[in-house]
């Protein structure tokens, strides 16, 4: 009998001990899911920032044509402006354009209006009548041409007006590899970022850990522009303008936070 008294109290003692040690980890466990996802509260951190510049000559130069025809019949308009946009694209593939460099950009048909008049004393018109006659439906077709060589530009614009497109416009230039330009510059922010924070933590007497946040700004290259507007066709020769291209910049910004003891 006083056997089993001593078993049943072993086995009492052994489970308490037991809870103890489950709720003493319990809690633990509790206490440390506060933790999960956030820093430490004396989590101590500088920030630094670093720019990349890359200075090139563009390499690629964009423009854009249009070609108007109208006429009181659909397929009319359409046919003469596939004539002149035809012509415009053979010459441009002649002069060494590529055709995966040549994009239709819009095509548009619409009817055009216009308002009868009264004629007053036989001569001179009055206030329209408001009754609308249809004058034309005008087709227009727009291309967008990326010029790889950048010293047949000027050559380039003079010699479509002179094969019938009715407007050019948007002369600006580019990089053909804007994207490896752009990492050269970002690998340069990122050097001079890393520089500061060690020259930093040096002055301040701590030692970097590791990085806790990184952010890029991006680049924003400033694209040269001209005016490259002509209207009209047909005349005498047009010589051909000089194209000065220049140099641009590609600018990359990035910060980088670093934790410090």
């Amino acid at each position: 009998m006083l056997e089993n008294h001593k078993v049943q109290r072993s086995i009492v003692i052994t489970l308490m001990l037991l809870s103890l040690f489950l709720l003493t980890k319990f809690v633990s466990e509790v206490k440390a899911m506060r933790f999960i996802g956030s820093s430490p509260a004396n989590q101590s951190i500088i920030s630094v920032q670093g720019k990349g510049e890359v200075v090139k000559i563009p390499d690629l130069a964009t423009f854009s044509f249009s070609v108007t025809e109208e006429s009181l019949v659909v397929s009319e308009a359409q046919s003469e402006a596939a004539k002149q946009i035809n012509a415009i694209l053979e010459y441009l593939k002649k002069n060494g354009v590529d055709e995966k460099d040549i994009t239709t950009s819009g095509y548009n048909i619409y009817p055009r209006y216009e308002y009868e008049a009264k004629i007053a004393n036989g001569y001179y018109p009055v206030q329209p009548s408001g009754k609308q006659k249809l004058a034309a439906y005008v087709v227009t077709e727009s291309i967008t041409v990326k010029v790889r060589k950048l010293e047949d530009a000027g050559k380039l614009l003079a010699g479509i007006g002179e094969q019938g497109a009715t407007n050019i416009s948007g002369l600006s230039f580019d990089f053909d590899k804007r994207d490896e330009l752009f990492k050269e510059a970002r690998a340069k922010a990122i050097t001079e970022a890393r520089e500061e924070a060690s020259k930093l933590a040096k002055s301040l007497g701590v030692s970097l850990v590791r990085i806790v946040s990184y952010s890029d700004g991006g680049y924003y290259p400033m694209y040269k522009t001209m005016a490259a507007e002509a209207y009209g066709r047909g005349g005498d020769a047009v010589s051909a303008p000089a194209i000065p291209v220049g140099e641009d910049k590609i600018t990359s910004n990035v910060t980088i936070t670093y934790e410090i003891k």
